[in-house]
């Protein structure tokens, strides 16, 4: 489920003006509110690598979750496939046999390794074994074949390249119509757009764009608050 845009304003503004630290304006709020939840969405990769290395923790499975609602089953892709500008990372890679559905997990490997790759009469000849690399925002495969862009050995056309990415999140947007001097919340606005994060992270979005408000506002208490409530829950999920 995602974070209500309008929840988590309301929250912030109740909290920056408790002691009239000031107002912070919907424009404001937006801005914050992106650096916000890329800040939180980034983190979680980040987090990820360090549980992993401790076989104790399980903490990774929750992260795995909060990331798998970014997740996106792109389909078959081809040879010198182009990655769209809001996919964040390439999840993974199947080479999918249509005519008996198994699947093999096609490596990543580095551009520089290709030449070592085509000229090693071992791996040309295993042509059962793909790999992948990227190139300028683009996929290609080896082995591919010309036209078809499948294995060398699938001359049916019964093989196809499955990719799976994990997406950015769309940039939140808490839409309004202006009533006098007052803007008036509009969840139907066009352009309006909720938070995409995982309904846990409200509490950490809040804490977040107030730390980013108290500058902008040049109130370094709010700021140190936040900061100091952001660090007490991350320190309560370690645990």
């Amino acid at each position: 489920m995602a974070v209500s845009i309008d929840r988590v304003y309301q929250k912030v503004l109740a909290l920056a003006n408790k002691e009239q630290r000031g107002y912070i304006t919907p424009q404001e709020f937006n801005l914050f509110a992106d650096h916000a939840q890329m800040d939180i969405f980034e983190q979680y990769f980040y987090d990820l690598e360090q549980f992993e290395r401790d076989v104790s923790s399980d903490i990774d499975s929750l992260i795995e979750q909060k990331i798998q609602i970014f997740s996106r089953n792109i389909g078959e892709v081809t040879h010198s496939y182009s990655l769209e500008s809001d996919v964040h990372k390439i999840d993974y890679i199947w080479l999918k046999d249509d005519n008996s559905d198994r699947r093999t997990l096609v490596e990543r490997v580095y551009p520089s390794e290709i030449l070592s790759i085509k000229s090693s009469s071992l791996l040309n000849n295993l042509s059962l074994i793909p790999v992948y690399y990227v190139y300028n925002n683009d996929i290609y495969f080896h082995p591919a074949v010309a036209n078809q862009n499948l294995l060398a050995s699938s001359s049916d056309g019964s093989y196809s390249y499955q990719l799976v990415v994990v997406k950015k999140p769309a940039k939140p947007n808490w839409t309004y119509v202006i009533s006098g001097e007052n803007a008036l919340y509009n969840p139907n606005g066009l352009d309006h757009h909720d938070f995409e994060l995982h309904s846990s992270e409200e509490n950490e979005l809040v804490v977040k764009i107030l730390a980013l408000a108290g500058v902008a506002i040049k109130d370094l208490q709010l700021a140190q608050v936040a900061a100091g409530k952001e660090a007490s829950t991350t320190q309560q999920q370690k645990q």
